[in-house]
């Protein structure tokens, strides 16, 4: 990193379908970022589309919701409110080229470029397909970014192939906390009315969402994906009830050693914005053990094992009673 840059990670409740909705509360929040000195806000993954409701759309529904990248309204919008307040803007949606669906990442620069990533591992819907690339480019801020969506974090290996190819901060928006996983350590379903009664009983709502179906959670491995690959770390994520689950929010950014520079304690929508100490990360503890790596004896990586399976059917395997995979 060339110089200290003040960030910002964005958790929002969007509204299913209704883009222009979301996009008008995305612009409030740049807005803020900007009149906060912010270089780069980061936003939760399909924030402007609606998330969890994609799974019961059909092919002909989720295609109305689709653009183009880079020519759709969406993109052109992200561009154009990043030269006007001067903040570089990341924001999902679902992506549509040629014949394909994708649950895409934008980030939108300052400088008028432009940068897209592909969900690794989409599952939310059949119609989705994976993108097959990860997502590496340099800023005018003065630093390395990539993009990891949601589940594309939750593979240690996604991470660090970003920091091999010289990532320095990393973007991760979600759509998490509050999952039916299927594991009986990881997150767990929220009740729906403690959101609904969240002015009434708002210690309810904040400790399901401090408490493991949240922030417990995200604290088993965010800091290690950070710690171990060097990478500052901005973790955008939806809050509220998304169709019939609920988001835990948690928003927060961490620097290259793990540690919290500051987090969301917020029970609906909220941004937190922190500077990353461009002199910290030289000589952090991943970057020197990512040069002592001796990748001759990693041939195994790259090898199947035969267990692997498609990301949808060990997402949902819980939900089939199919136990093979979970063996």
């Amino acid at each position: 990193m060339e110089r200290d840059v003040r960030v910002a990670a964005v958790q929002m409740h969007h509204v299913a379908g209704r883009k222009d909705e979301n996009l008008a509360k995305i612009e409030w929040f740049v807005r803020r970022a900007a009149q906060q000195g912010v270089e780069l806000a980061v936003f939760p993954e399909c924030c402007v589309t609606g998330y969890w409701h994609l799974r019961h759309l059909s092919r002909q529904q989720l295609e109305a919701l689709a653009e183009p990248v880079p020519d759709g309204p969406t993109t052109q919008t992200l561009r154009r409110w990043a030269q006007q307040y001067g903040v570089s803007i990341g924001a999902g949606f679902i992506e549509r080229e040629g014949n394909r669906l994708y649950n895409t990442y934008v980030v939108a620069l300052a400088d008028g470029a432009w940068h897209r990533h592909r969900k690794l591992h989409a599952f939310v819907s059949p119609h989705l397909s994976c993108g097959d690339q990860f997502t590496v480019f340099d800023t005018p801020h003065g630093f390395r970014a990539a993009v990891l969506i949601c589940y594309d974090n939750n593979l240690i290996e996604n991470a660090r192939c970003c920091a091999l190819a010289g990532a320095e901060v990393l973007l991760a928006p979600h759509q998490t906390g509050g999952c039916d996983s299927g594991s009986p350590l990881a997150m767990g379903r929220i009740d729906p009315k403690l959101w609904h009664e969240r002015h009434q009983n708002p210690g309810a709502l904040l400790a399901e969402f401090q408490g493991d179906k949240g922030r417990g959670w995200l604290m088993r491995w965010l800091p290690a994906r950070a710690h171990d690959n060097g990478l500052f770390l901005i973790f955008a994520n939806g809050v509220g009830l998304d169709d019939d689950e609920v988001r835990t929010g948690n928003a927060m950014i961490l620097d290259c050693y793990g540690r919290i520079l500051v987090e969301s304690r917020a029970i609906e929508d909220d941004m937190v914005v922190a500077d990353l100490p461009s002199g910290l990360r030289p000589r952090c503890t991943g970057v020197r053990w990512m040069r002592a790596r001796r990748p001759e004896l990693y041939g195994a990586l790259v090898q199947r094992t035969g267990q692997e399976r498609d990301t949808r059917s060990v997402r949902f395997d819980h939900l089939t009673g199919d136990a093979a995979s979970r063996k």
